[in-house]
């Protein structure tokens, strides 16, 4: 049961993190699409360095 909720847990804030990403204005589609199923396949993570790190760095690296 405590599995299943941290599995729901990370589908939303995966789902959460891809829907941020893919705001970015200034991002090549293409660019952001790569970023997006990074984040996915990497899972936690993939979570943990986009929360803590890429979410104020990774826009501009990827201009």
């Amino acid at each position: 049961m405590i599995g299943f909720v941290i599995w729901i847990v990370g589908v939303i804030l995966t789902i959460k993190a891809a829907m941020e990403m893919w705001r970015w204005r200034n991002v090549a589609t293409e660019k952001k699409l790569v970023a997006i199923i990074l984040v996915i396949l990497t899972s936690w993570i993939g979570l943990a360095v986009y929360y803590f790190w890429g979410r104020d760095n990774l826009q501009q690296m990827l201009k």
